[in-house]
This record gives structure tokens, C-alpha cells and sequence, in this order.
């Protein structure tokens, strides 16, 4: 008796579906015309007053009386260069504010981020009220303790000496702060817990992790200070002479007589704004990697 092979049975074929259509990764937003036309303003708008103070510097204070004054340098930028350091001991007052500017620096970066690092990380008594307190003496204007700062500096005998500039701005409360707010973000618990658990001391944990990790905030931080400590005007004239001067001070002795001479002026402000935009240059790269850094999380 012959039966029927039962014919094979097989699976139905799923529809092939269409492909997808997939993100690139890492694709970038190319920016429209109006984008770059505003940037191109606001670059321009920002970079005119240093532009101006480059031309002002190479002419003669005829030709900035001039209506409409010229947009083009003249030939007269080591001229006034000259008379910049026949007027003013500007070569002494540079070399002052950049050990003013460097010691406070220096001095701020360390000091704020030991602190920093201990008010975000570091569990001890009374932690938050020293917080409050470091952070209420921003809301005291600075112009109350001059006559009591200066008062102690004559006690010292520091009057007319670098240091009475230096030690009053080791420490800022915005420093501490900032570097608090830095490390509570960017320093994980983690590693400091496995820090201790692998033996490591507090201090080898602060050299060794928490400073590569603050780097970014470091750099920040230290070109603001740099900035503030470079540009003061209003201590340094308080506990300086004129005999030992910043450069600040010393560009109040520029232009005198009746008429006041304005290239000579811009001159000698060309000179103590090329230290700053040297160390920006310097600290540019830090800076936007600082940013990136806080801007994307892991």
C-alpha cells in the first residue's frame, strides 16, 4: 500500500523591509549665512577698540585731532614707543606687575583649588557654614578695608614694597567657589574612593588626581586672576610710590603737560595690554577644553 509523501513543509519568508536610513555619527550642523554674518559683526565690533588703540599708537596727536581721523597705522609707533620710556619707568613697572600678577597667580590657583577641593569633597565639621562665610565676604565691597589693610601693611613696614600687593590676593572667595563648583561636577567619588582604598593620603590624592582633573578650572581661573591682579589700579596706587610702580601706575605719569598726548597714552597702553593677550594665548587652549569638559556629560 503505497501512501502520499507529505510535501515539505516550509516557513514562510519574512518581507525583506526596507533599509533604514541611518544617523551618521558625529555629523556636523553647517551654519547659515545670516550665522556667519553676525560673528563676522561681533568680531569685528570686538576687535575695533585694540585695532584703534594700534592706530592711535603710531601716529602723532595732530593726526588724532583730525575729523575724521585716519583708520590706517602711521609711522610713528617706535617714536612714541620712545617717549612712553622717557616718561615713565615702564620697563621696571612691567617687570613689577609681572611679579605682582605671577606671584598672585600662582598663589590664588593653589590656595582655591586646596580649598576648592576640600569644601567639595572632604566631609568635616562645619563644612557648609565656612562655605556661607567664605562666600559672604564677596558681598562686602573691597573699598571698606583699605584703611585697615593699610593700617596693618605700615605695621609690617611694607609700605612701598611688592608684597603689600602680593599677600592681600593670594586668595579669593570667588576662587574658592569656582574650583569648589568645578571639582563637585567634573571629580567623580569614585576615584577618590579607590584612591584610599589602594592606601593613597590625602595630599598624594590631591596631586596625583585632583590636579590633572582641575587642570581645565585651573587654567580658568588663573587667567582671571591674571587679568584682575594685571589690571588693578586702585590698591597698587594706595601701597606703591612711584618709585616702585605697576604698570597701571605707571601709565598715569604718560601725557603730561597741558595738552594731554594721546598717541604717547596709547602707546603705553599697547605695551601693558601685550602681556595679557600673551597669556591668554598661552591659556586659550585650557580654557576651551575647560568648556567642552563642562559642557558634556559622560
Amino acid at each position: 500500500m503505497t501512501t502520499l509523501a507529505d510535501p515539505p513543509v516550509t516557513s514562510p519568508t519574512p518581507r525583506q523591509q526596507p533599509p533604514r536610513r541611518r544617523s551618521r555619527a558625529g555629523r556636523t550642523n553647517h551654519a547659515g549665512k545670516l550665522t556667519y554674518a553676525v560673528l563676522t559683526v561681533a568680531v569685528l565690533v570686538s576687535a575695533f577698540p585694540f585695532y584703534w588703540t594700534i592706530v592711535a599708537a603710531s601716529r602723532s596727536n595732530a593726526d588724532l585731532a583730525q575729523v575724521p581721523p585716519s583708520l590706517l597705522p602711521g609711522p610713528n609707533l617706535l617714536r612714541n614707543f620712545e617717549a612712553v620710556l622717557e616718561e615713565a619707568d615702564i620697563g621696571k613697572a612691567l617687570l613689577n606687575s609681572f611679579i605682582v600678577s605671577g606671584s598672585i597667580t600662582v598663589g590664588t590657583v593653589l590656595c582655591c583649588t586646596l580649598a576648592g577641593f576640600a569644601f567639595a569633597k572632604l566631609r568635616f565639621r562645619g563644612r557648609g557654614a565656612l562655605l556661607a562665610i567664605t562666600v559672604g565676604t564677596m558681598m562686602i565691597p573691597p573699598q571698606l578695608g583699605v584703611i585697615p589693610l593699610f593700617m596693618l601693611i605700615a605695621e609690617l613696614q611694607w609700605v612701598n614694597q611688592l608684597q603689600a600687593v602680593i599677600l592681600p590676593g593670594l586668595v579669593s572667595a570667588f576662587g574658592v567657589f569656582f574650583m569648589r563648583q568645578y571639582l563637585v561636577q567634573s571629580l567623580p567619588d569614585e576615584l577618590i574612593e579607590a584612591a584610599r582604598v589602594d592606601g593613597a593620603s590625602t595630599a598624594r590624592i590631591f596631586w596625583s588626581i585632583v590636579v590633572p582633573v582641575a587642570r581645565p578650572g585651573m587654567s580658568v581661573l588663573g587667567l582671571l586672576t591674571f587679568m584682575a591682579a594685571w589690571n588693578d589700579f586702585f590698591w597698587p596706587i594706595v601701597a606703591l610710590s612711584s618709585s616702585e610702580p605697576t604698570v597701571q601706575v605707571a601709565l598715569r605719569q604718560l601725557g603730561g603737560g597741558y595738552v594731554h598726548d594721546q598717541s604717547v597714552i596709547m602707546a603705553g597702553t599697547l605695551l601693558g595690554t601685550l602681556p595679557v593677550l600673551l597669556v591668554f594665548g598661552l591659556l586659550g587652549r585650557q580654557i576651551v577644553g575647560g568648556i567642552m569638559q563642562g559642557a558634556v556629560k559622560g
